[in-house]
């Protein structure tokens, strides 16, 4: 049965990137039916009929499949509930009298927008270095033309789920995207499709990332906690196999021959 419980919020607050942001504290009473997207919608309704600004924060689907809505909640990117975006998330996880600070996914490669709004760009980039698969043009093969082994499938489709909100990055003690690379990897990888293409895409695809400055994978596997989608780290494993081999491929190419 739903009830009305009294929270206090400590938002983060902040123009642009340019000015110096702080935590506005606001008292909301919100349903237990509602999600987390939905109070803060009745919070910014309550803020502009008191003339004052809404809240900025990004959303789009409130299904948990595009990853806009990227929030930290109490620390944790997305909040208390395992696989779960914040969108799907009730504030029946919460109890009254609760204090819910929320701040934006912090990262050097996530330049803040305003507020709780950050740009994610890098990782546009980073699919952009991935490159594209071979694949022949015209009418669809027969379903059985190119045989695949079930076990390589569900990983591929596994590691397909990945929606790009980026809370492996926020979890991250380095800020590291390495789950979220190594799964837009993966999924190729595994798949015959995948191959001809496999060392350029985990060549340049870390190489990109690391040139819009995310840090150093260190086997934290808070990336895996944090993950909506409850991403294996095993692909991280996968694309640093991959990396090696194309990295002393690439290696051997560039040994001028006597």
């Amino acid at each position: 049965m739903a009830q009305t419980i009294h929270l206090k919020l400590k938002v983060w607050r902040r123009k642009n990137a340019q000015t110096k942001g702080y935590f506005q504290s606001i008292d909301v009473d919100i349903s237990t039916n509602a999600s987390f997207l939905e109070m803060l919608d009745q919070v910014n309704n309550n803020l502009i009929e008191d003339g004052r600004e809404p809240i900025a924060f990004e959303h789009d689907c409130r299904e948990g499949i595009c990853g806009s809505c990227d929030l930290v909640i109490n620390g944790e990117p997305h909040g208390p509930e395992r696989g779960t975006t914040t969108c799907q998330l009730h504030m029946r996880k919460f109890k009254d009298g609760d204090t819910i600070v929320v701040e934006p996914f912090r990262s050097a490669a996530f330049p803040v927008v305003k507020d709780l709004v950050v740009k994610r760009d890098a990782f546009d980039r980073i699919m952009q270095a991935g490159g594209f698969i071979t694949a022949r043009v015209g009418s669809a093969p027969d379903g059985n033309a190119l045989p695949v082994e079930k076990d390589k499938v569900e990983k591929s489709m596994d590691a397909a789920q990945c929606i790009g909100c980026g809370a492996c990055v926020a979890a991250c003690p380095n800020r590291s995207a390495m789950l979220f690379v190594a799964a837009k990897a993966s999924h190729l990888s595994l798949l015959p499709q995948g191959q001809p293409e496999r060392k350029k895409r985990a060549l340049a695809m870390v190489r990109q990332m690391d040139a819009e400055g995310f840090g150093n994978c260190s086997n934290h596997y808070e990336c895996e906690a944090a993950c909506p989608k409850e991403i294996s780290v095993e692909n991280i494993a996968r694309l640093n196999r991959d990396y090696l081999v194309a990295n002393i491929a690439s290696s051997e190419k560039q040994v001028p021959t006597k």
